[in-house]
């Protein structure tokens, strides 16, 4: 490692990414950061944030070959997300590790967040609860249901205080709730819809210095992904940006809604630019620097419509892998129809980002019926 360290003239030339595309260069960054820093090697002045370890990384990469075949299509790998660990995995599990992190570091004792009835998020946020011994308290969208199944019922497996909250998923009865923690002595911690706040972006930063210890990124054309509550997509931004990437990125929105009444498309700027602003990276970015496809939001979220039945059953069939009918489903029909439509075409190569949420089939099982 001293020796690599050493050498490291040789790896990363002048006006080059502080992140650089060399593979051995990148390991060290992503497995020793706080080495890599004292060795003087050039990050910039960028934040080095820590974390609560909470998940399996880095998460595997496949190839899609089959897939490819039947549709006569690029290569097509897969980053494999869902199998991070924590709760039956997801993405979920690299913004918990920093905000959690964080909230402990603050001294609270009990945290606070919002989702749908089906949230990935909050299942892995009341596991993650679970395991660092946090009160929890999840506000979810909807009513009670007589029987819980999927992702809701794993939530209650791991005991969370559940506040149904009918028409207001996305977390605007958590002030009111969190006032009356606070009343009783508590010290909660709001985690954001979706965990898309700085901490939760950066994890993203990190899910892209992950993979370049991984895999020769700049054969890539694409990188696509589900894109909901924006800070996967704002994270990844950041990172392609930090690691002077050229692939295109490309989100695949998946809900009609806004986020805090701002459009979705500005949020994810927003974002970009606070995290950005946040780890000291220096990079602006605007509406040219955004690619969010909207072509296949269909009857809206968690409406699971005949593109998703398909691509969950593409994959399952053909790869033996499970997608989640609200996020990944949407996104990979999306990209079926990308190369169906010649959009993605035998030239290229492409990364799809799986995020998880396989849990929440269960709660569609009346869509899947033959």
């Amino acid at each position: 490692m001293l020796f690599l360290i050493k050498k490291k003239e040789n790896l990363i030339g002048v006006g080059s990414s502080p992140f650089s595309s060399n593979k051995t260069l990148a390991t060290l960054f992503f497995y020793f950061p706080q080495i890599i820093n004292k060795a003087g090697l050039p990050r910039m002045n960028i934040k080095s944030l820590s974390k609560v370890d909470l998940g399996f990384f880095p998460t595997p990469i496949v190839t899609l070959s089959r897939l490819s075949t039947v549709l006569g299509g690029p290569e097509i790998l897969m980053k494999r997300d869902d199998l991070t660990g924590l709760a039956l995995g997801g993405n979920k599990t690299r913004k918990l590790a920093f905000i959690l992190h964080d909230a402990i570091a603050k001294g609270c004792d009990t945290v606070i967040t919002a989702g749908a009835s089906q949230s990935n998020h909050c299942r892995q946020t009341a596991a993650a609860a679970a395991q660092l011994q946090l009160e929890c308290h999840l506000v979810l969208g909807g009513q009670a249901p007589d029987t819980p199944n999927g992702n809701l019922l794993l939530d209650t497996l791991f005991e969370p205080k559940i506040h149904w909250a009918g028409q207001h998923r996305k977390g605007e009865d958590i002030p009111k709730i969190t006032k009356a923690l606070a009343a009783q002595g508590k010290k909660p911690y709001v985690i954001p819809y979706g965990g898309s706040s700085e901490l939760g972006a950066y994890s993203f930063v990190n899910a892209l210095e992950e993979l370049e210890t991984q895999i020769e990124t700049n054969t890539l054309s694409h990188l696509i992904f589900a894109s909901s509550s924006g800070g996967t997509h704002a994270g990844l931004m950041l990172g392609k940006a930090l690691l002077n990437k050229q692939y295109e990125l490309i989100g695949i929105n998946i809900d009609k809604g806004e986020t805090d009444a701002v459009p979705f498309d500005q949020f994810i700027i927003n974002l970009a630019n606070k995290t950005s602003q946040f780890i000291n990276a220096n990079i602006t970015f605007s509406h040219d620097d955004l690619i969010l496809n909207s072509d296949y939001v269909g009857e809206g979220y968690g409406v699971v419509g005949e593109p998703e039945k398909e691509a969950i059953a593409l994959m399952a069939k053909h790869e033996g892998i499970l997608l989640d009918p609200v996020y990944t489903g949407r996104a990979m029909a999306g990209l079926i129809d990308m190369i169906r439509s010649g959009k993605l075409t035998q030239q290229d190569k492409v990364l799809f980002w799986h995020t998880g949420g396989a849990p929440s089939l269960f709660a569609y099982a009346d869509k899947f019926k033959h």
